[in-house]
């Protein structure tokens, strides 16, 4: 299953896809659940046996907007440095334990929406990443049942103004400016995915590949970032986890690649959907 957030006639919508086309499940659940992240929460999905005509699309993909994956989460947190060829091209010391950050729900953008180049830097960095969406609430999540507490996948953009991020060892004010993040385009759920170690990470820029490696090469292990975070936060549903980029970065090369205003970025994760955005300055 493929769900997303849109909206449709200027109205914040969630659903999912149907071939080529959005179910959608705001109107279908009659308001039961207001947002993708109070279907999760809710269970939703257990009631979508009793939607009559599920098959049948409601409106086509070219009729909406995408917002984020999940709008409104209550948190977001991001792993740096996990792997190890970014960590080195990024010349950080080696962590004993994972380098955790935040995101604010206004850093995001949903697929083809514009990415912000804010107009105070010149070093705004592409990061593609794979996002995970929390389905249910847990404190202290035994590592072996992190993957129960996975809703699904996504694609993200955690675009980095690297001059900011500079300016002291907390990364916050350099991956805060508003609209700098892509998150999309949908969430593939995780029953759809056999093995996420196997997942293929790609990025591009106006179709040039500047980013490819697998989940199974990073440092810690999708279960061990769910099970770290869950020890000092609860994790509830619709929370996302953003699990690092890989070696690539445009900071990193001789010269520097940084997205500027009219580029084409993509990202994607191979099988799943790629996430799409172009550059503008604000």
């Amino acid at each position: 299953m493929r769900y997303l957030s849109f909206l449709h006639r200027g109205m914040p919508r969630y659903g999912f896809i149907e071939r080529d086309g959005v179910v959608d499940l705001t109107q279908r659940l009659g308001g039961e659940f207001p947002s993708l992240r109070a279907f999760l929460a809710g269970n939703g999905a257990s009631k979508l046996d009793k939607i009559a005509g599920r098959g049948r699309a409601d409106m086509a993909l070219g009729d909406i907007s995408f917002l984020p994956v999940i709008p409104n989460p209550d948190k977001i947190l991001c792993v740096g440095l996990n792997y190890e060829k970014h960590r080195l091209e990024s010349g950080r010391p080696k962590a004993a334990y994972p380098t955790i950050f935040t995101r604010f729900a206004n850093t995001q953008v949903g697929h083809e929406q514009p990415l912000v180049r804010p107009r105070e830097s010149e070093q705004f960095d592409y990061e593609g990443e794979i996002a995970l969406v929390i389905g249910k609430a847990g404190r202290r999540i035994p590592r072996e049942r992190a993957f129960d507490y996975i809703a699904g996948f996504a694609a993200y953009n955690d675009g980095s103004v690297r001059d900011f991020q500079s300016h002291s060892t907390q990364f916050t004010p350099g991956k805060n400016f508003v609209g700098t993040a892509g998150f999309g385009p949908w969430l593939t759920t995780r029953d759809e995915v056999a093995d996420p170690s196997a997942l293929e990470l790609v990025t591009r820029i106006n179709g040039l590949e500047v980013q490819r490696d697998r989940a199974g090469e990073i440092t810690y292990p999708f279960e061990e970032i769910i099970a770290y975070c869950s020890t000092f936060t609860e994790l509830v549903p619709g929370d996302v986890i953003v699990t690092g980029t890989p070696a690539g970065v445009g900071h990193a090369r001789k010269p520097p690649l940084y997205m500027k205003p009219g580029d084409r970025v993509e990202v994607e994760i191979v099988g799943l959907g790629t996430l799409v955005n172009a550059v503008t300055e604000g």
